[in-house]
This record gives structure tokens, sequence and C-alpha cells, in this order.
């Protein structure tokens, strides 16, 4: 029997996770230790885990339904559960800062959640580094649910009822407008989603902004921005930021329904950074949750 020990991380969030290897078949009862721990912590790193593909996927089925890599589906039909994050290609080449592939993962480098533009949004992400650059390729993340708590009860009750539009074509194209081919954008049409959560295991709320959140329903847009963008500027005060210097052989999981995430950048010209991600599907749409 696995014995998982927990050492926090951050104030707000997060705990480094040792005691269990996640390469082997886990109980039931570790596996529901570890879904309590993500509504507990929201961020769980698992360190010295050696994965690979097969073993990931594995592992995403153990905790929930995997979500399809929506690129690869949206531009060329093909249903995979696995994306590289990082310039590493399938031949071991890399790619240079200038590439257009480069180019538009940079829109991973502002503040997001994953999969917030679907109707059904992802659940969790898993992310197992391989290579990581000697310097710099940190990723940070800032719980929205301990903004929301920050937030005076006048301004929570204000927002609990509000319903936002998330688009994907909306975000990315502001750091590459040509790069959302046709097919991958029909593919994914703006959804509406609660702009608070709860979690349903503890009840804690939490809103449910980033890049892919375009207006508030019924609101215009300089009203809906003005309201998004300050729930935004709230949430990522530099106290409340936990920033993740990956190492070969991290596992982490973290809860896309009340954590907002971004890369900070590496030289891609100089070093290589390889990490594959999976994701579990959410259960339903937020707004029958």
């Amino acid at each position: 029997m696995a014995t998982l020990n927990f050492a926090p991380l951050h104030t707000d969030f997060g705990a480094r996770v040792t005691g269990v290897d996640l390469r082997t078949p886990l109980s039931p009862d570790v596996l529901d230790e570890i879904r309590a721990a993500i509504d507990t912590y929201s961020f769980l790193c698992f360190p010295d885990q050696p994965f690979d593909d097969d073993r990931q996927v594995a592992f995403t089925r153990q905790l929930g339904e995997p979500e399809f890599n929506h690129v690869k589906f949206g531009q060329e039909g093909i249903v995979e559960y696995l994306g590289t994050i990082g310039n590493v290609q399938p031949d071991g080449s890399k790619l240079g800062n200038s590439h257009k592939k480069t180019v538009f993962m940079t829109g991973n480098n502002v503040w997001h959640t994953d999969s917030s533009f679907r109707k059904i949004p992802a659940l969790l992400s898993i992310m197992c580094a391989y290579e990581v650059p000697d310097e710099d390729g940190i990723t940070e993340f800032v719980s929205t649910r301990a903004a929301y708590a920050r937030l005076p009860t006048a301004e929570q009750d204000r927002i609990d009822p509000l319903i936002a539009v998330h688009d994907y074509v909306y975000s990315r194209s502001k750091v590459a407008p040509d790069a959302v081919t046709p097919s991958h954008a029909a593919s994914l049409p703006p959804v509406e989603q609660k702009l608070v959560r709860r979690n349903p295991r503890t009840g804690a709320k939490n809103y449910y902004v980033g890049s892919h959140a375009r207006n508030i329903v019924g609101w215009s847009d300089s009203d809906s921005r003005a309201l998004l963008d300050g729930l935004l500027a709230h949430a990522v005060g530099p106290a409340h930021v936990y920033g993740h210097a990956w190492q070969p052989g991290d596992l982490v999981i973290w809860d896309n329904r009340c954590l907002l995430h971004r890369g900070t950048g590496y030289d891609a010209d100089k070093y290589r950074r390889l990490m594959r991600q999976s994701r579990v599907a959410g259960t339903g749409p937020t707004l029958t949750e």
C-alpha cells in the first residue's frame, strides 16, 4: 500500500507528493486519496516519475476520461490524447524561436485555463517533463479559488450568477492571427461557461477566467473587459503566484477548474524543451453544474 506524503508548495495551493509510483496500477484507495488531494491542493507535483507516452495515457485513464488533443483533431481530424509542450519534434530535432509553431505556442504565455473554450472543459491537466531548459521555462500558477475568497461579499454576490463566453479563436488571434486553420476554428465555436464554479466535493467557489474569456453574456464589450481584466489582475498579484521550475521526471497534475497558469518563455534557439501533456475531460458543461 502506497503512503502518500504531502509537502505544501504555496500558502494558497499546491503540494509536492512522494511515496507512490504512478507507473503502476493504483488501488481505488490511492486513487481516491489523489482525487481528494486535487480538490484540496489543486496542484500536485510527483517528482522522479520516469514516464513514457503509454504509461501517461494509462495513468490519465485511471483519473477519468482522456480529452483528445483539439489541435490535432481540428487541423487533421485525428484523435490523440497527448500533446507536446516545447520545441522538440518527434524525430528529435528542435524548432527555434522564429518557427511558426514556436510562435503559436507563445499563446501559452498568457494566463489561461486549459480547454475552457470547449463545451465540456478539461477537469485536469497532466504534464510529464523529459527535457527542460537550463534557464527559464518556468510555468506560473495562481488559484482563482483563493482569489474568489479574497473578494468582498458584495462582489462575490454580484458575479455569482454571471455567464462568460470563452472563445479559442479570440484568444489565439492575439498572438498568431493566421495560425488557427478554418477547420480548427470550426471545431471550436464560442461557448458559454459559468463565471463562478463550485467544487462538488468541498463546496469551495472560484471564478473561471483567463485569456479565452471573451465577454460576459448581456454586457457590453467594455464592461465585460473591465470585469474580466479586473478579476484576472486580482488573482495574479506576485504574492499569489507559484512558479514551477520543471525538472526531468516531474509529473504534475493541476485542476483546471480553479487554477490559471502561464508559461514564462525560454530561448528555443539555445535550449531543448520536451514535455508531454494529457488531460482528463470534465464530467459535463459548467452551465449544468
